[in-house]
């Protein structure tokens, strides 16, 4: 249903993620778990369009 492959979102000079994967299939429960700092509301955020993506690709039942 969700597919992200290896997305990368940069704010300037700053490199938030790197080469982050996840998979969120229909009918399942699906967390993004983490400390702080580690990356949980920029991932949300570039899945929302919210934050730029550098690199990957974000699919939503296999649609971009």
């Amino acid at each position: 249903m969700l597919s992200v492959r290896s997305l990368r979102v940069d704010y300037g000079h700053v490199q938030a993620l790197r080469g982050v994967d996840l998979e969120a299939r229909e009918g399942e429960i699906t967390a993004i778990i983490g400390s702080n700092g580690a990356g949980k509301t920029s991932t949300l955020m570039a899945i929302s369009g919210l934050a730029p993506v550098t690199e990957g690709e974000i699919l939503f039942r296999g649609a971009p």
